[in-house]
């Protein structure tokens, strides 16, 4: 089954377009990631996905339902969870708190919320941390925060925006292994990362996007050993 389903998307900010006639699906249970040169409109998409921005033009589907009239907390509240490029904790709250707000004011669960917001924390990673303020934890932590704030809505579609920027290669292992056991929890997620050994050997499928446009998807590595992709990275040898 279809978890995603973009059908000739066009979107943009005032008389700027971003997405151009963008079109993929994404199966469910699905690791698909999303690579392309900066203002490509990769961010675009999950803010149309999420509902943070409305299309112009076009059709977005979750599970069959047309999801673009949809304001971002019913969307949240049907199962799509996303992070962010740059976490923003409220910093003077702890750890939990963070998690818990997430929980009952994202996803609605007032009656729950504790204990989806200590799963959460369990998954990331957190849990030790969970009474330290967000204000005083490292880039690592606080990206897992911004992981966990977005499990503790409990998402069917997961929406990842860069979550491996600006760590060290150590540190983006363990990322990298926290988001496969999600994987293993039958998650679909959309990832977006410019680290492209990322992208190769933690996604399913990859879709590289240029000026708005899908310009070709496939398995990561016939994608990445693709002609117009060495044509984005890496330039075209004019003689």
């Amino acid at each position: 089954m279809d978890a995603v389903v973009f059908e000739n998307v066009d979107c943009g900010y005032g008389s700027v377009r971003i997405l151009n006639d963008l079109s993929f699906r994404v199966t469910e249970g699905e690791v698909f990631g999303v690579i392309g040169p900066n203002g490509c409109g990769k961010t675009t998409m999950l803010n149309a996905l999420s509902g943070f921005i409305r299309p112009t033009g076009g059709s977005v589907f979750c599970f069959d339902r047309r999801m673009n009239d949809l304001p971002p907390f019913e969307r949240c509240r049907i199962g799509i969870g996303r992070t962010w490029q740059i976490p923003r904790p409220f910093t003077g709250m702890s750890v939990f708190e963070n998690v818990l707000a997430a929980a009952t004011h994202g996803a609605g669960k007032k009656e729950d919320a504790a204990s989806y917001a200590e799963e959460a924390l369990i998954q990331t990673g957190l849990i030790d941390r969970k009474d330290a303020l967000s204000g005083e934890l490292t880039l690592l932590d606080r990206k897992k925060l911004e992981l966990a704030r977005a499990l503790a809505t409990e998402p069917k579609i997961l929406l990842l925006d860069e979550v491996a920027a600006g760590l060290t290669e150590t540190e983006t292992s363990e990322m990298i292994r926290l988001v496969g056991k999600l994987r293993d929890k039958r998650h679909t997620i959309i990832w977006i990362e410019h680290n492209i050994e990322t992208m190769l050997n933690a996604t399913d499928r990859l879709m590289c996007m240029s000026e708005g446009r899908n310009v070709t998807e496939g398995a990561p590595a016939d994608v990445m050993a693709s002609e117009i992709v060495e044509e984005l990275y890496l330039g075209t040898d004019d003689e």
